[in-house]
């Protein structure tokens, strides 16, 4: 379906389902924030070069690859030290960690454990697997957010990593991308990077991607893809978020969507009525690929390597099978200093060293050489 067929068959319907479920959060700080990518990269050419596919015409430029010795675990962990870092407090503060994945180096055993002895957090410390496709990042940053608001604990870690998987010669190879975002939230305002001033979800049981047990790659259908999965989900969540608390695209600077390709976030900004000059700072997907659980909360985490104290950004997570999160956010003060305490997600991007399909095959495991 066209662009403008999608954009034109939302206007003309009209029937917009929302459910009436917004969280209005009563401060709740992200204190520390980080990304972090591997450093090797393969071209989306050099994939579509050994299937003998069109070179042109691509999901994204290229995508970052995790190497051999890197996994979902590793990547949060180093995430998680630099969000440790801007948030200028002792890992023994820490009193849960939540990680959001959908490529566990565990069929049984949790990431969440690993982590937060990695990063020297307490034994006394709850931890907790997520998973909902792309969107378990930003599912497990409602409930550490939960956890701080309630007062059942001072700080807690949300994270979303993924070392995605994609069949060999399927579209996903393409995209299918290695990354992790981790967040620390307390309640520390004076202290504090960001506020998340309110939340929504949207989900429906919609068959667009799944994988069975014993099954090593991901099936999808790919006509789901975009509506009735990605584009229903993303514009519904992000409409009852604003229509409920009263917010209107004039309140919000940044609008990040999840990034399965460079051409999705674009087309929801349409269907929005979003001005696409809002939507590019926070694209990352051309040149590191869909990272998953990681994909929308790197876009968050480059949008507040720039933003300026005072402006909002509006989060649009997007998770097969399906759902969306939408968040509201508001850079605080403490923005400008704080980045400066930790690399930015750019240097990370920049830092790349290309390979050929035969090394990523090697590394991804699709070989064994």
């Amino acid at each position: 379906m066209s662009d403008a067929l999608i954009v034109n068959s939302y206007n003309v319907a009209g029937m917009l389902m929302f459910r009436d479920y917004m969280v209005k959060m009563n401060s709740v700080i992200i204190l520390g924030y980080g990304g972090y990518v591997p450093r090797y990269r393969v071209r989306a050419e050099e994939i579509a070069r050994v299937w003998g596919e069109e070179q042109t015409g691509l999901p994204v430029e290229e995508k970052a690859v995790a190497s051999l010795d890197e996994d979902t675990i590793t990547m949060a962990v180093e995430a998680a030290r630099i969000a440790l870092k801007r948030a200028g407090i002792p890992p023994s503060r820490i009193g849960a960690v939540h990680v959001g994945t959908e490529s566990k180096p565990y069929a049984v055993k949790p990431c969440g454990t690993i982590v937060a002895e990695a990063i020297g957090a307490t034994p006394k410390v709850t931890a907790a697997d997520f998973e909902f496709a792309c969107k378990a990042g930003t599912e497990a940053l409602q409930f550490i957010s939960s956890l701080v608001e309630a007062g059942r604990i001072d700080y807690g870690l949300a994270i979303g990593s993924d070392t995605a998987q994609g069949r060999p010669r399927d579209a996903l190879e393409y995209t299918a991308a290695s990354g992790a975002a981790a967040f620390i939230i307390g309640r520390d305002k004076d202290k504090g990077v960001a506020e998340i001033e309110a939340w929504t979800s949207y989900v429906t049981d919609t068959p667009d991607f799944w994988r069975r047990e014993y099954e090593r790659y991901p099936r999808h259908t790919a006509r789901f893809t975009g509506d009735p999965a990605y584009f229903h989900h993303i514009v519904n969540s992000v409409k009852a978020l604003l229509d409920d608390e009263g917010y209107n695209f004039n309140d919000i600077d940044y609008v990040i969507f999840h990034q399965p390709n460079v051409r999705f976030p674009f087309v929801a900004a349409k269907l929005l009525g979003v001005d696409i000059e809002k939507v590019k700072p926070g694209m990352v997907a051309g040149t590191i690929g869909n990272t998953y659980a990681a994909c929308s909360l790197l876009g968050l985490v480059k949008v507040l390597d720039q933003a300026k104290p005072g402006q909002r950004i509006l989060l649009a997570s997007f998770g097969s099978g399906a759902g969306s999160d939408s968040y509201i956010i508001r850079v605080l003060d403490g923005v400008e200093l704080k980045r400066e305490l930790a690399p930015t997600l750019e240097k990370f991007i920049e830092r790349k060293t290309y390979i050929d399909y035969i090394t990523y095959a090697k590394n991804r495991r699709k070989i064994i050489m």
